[in-house]
């Protein structure tokens, strides 16, 4: 099985990158894993945001093949503890999936047509943190999740 994050946005942050760099090479032992960065929309400002949830959730749709299982990174979804989400990948690795894609949607969330595509939604916290911030802890969580799986020191329990 593959897992690819979709986000939209830029990173600008140098330390963030540094960091989910340095979690996805550590991902890359257990698992290929990719990251697609969808840039911000141009002239943004000048539409609504349902307009900019449509031009995003296109240009979403576009990255995903219809085979993909598509989990949404969204306020609204399932909540895990770190435990539970390691059996959840194990789960999705079990049932032969290809590719498990997962998607940080833009400021204002995802368009009707990306929630009509997708296979589930899964919620971090009830807080809300920044798009970049998100890459990073949902980064580490699967890197978590895996070490979990193997029985490895990094995550303590």
């Amino acid at each position: 099985m593959n897992i690819k994050l979709i986000a939209i946005g830029k990173t600008d942050n140098k330390q963030l990158m540094l960091l989910i760099d340095d979690y996805m090479k550590r991902l890359g032992f257990y698992i290929k894993f990719s990251l697609d960065i969808i840039p911000d929309i141009k002239n943004s400002k000048k539409l609504s945001k349902v307009q900019q949830k449509k031009k995003e959730g296109d240009l979403i749709l576009s990255k995903v093949n219809s085979s993909d299982t598509i989990i949404l990174l969204d306020e609204g979804g399932k909540q895990f503890d770190s435990i539970a989400f390691s059996s959840y990948l194990q789960k999705h690795m079990n049932s032969g999936i290809k590719q498990l894609v997962f998607v940080i949607g833009g400021p204002y969330g995802f368009s009707e047509d990306v929630y009509k595509k997708a296979n589930g939604k899964l919620s971090l916290s009830k807080m809300t943190f920044s798009h970049q911030m998100i890459r990073l802890f949902f980064i580490e969580q699967l890197y978590r999740g895996f070490t979990i799986l193997r029985n490895e020191p990094y995550h303590h329990r």
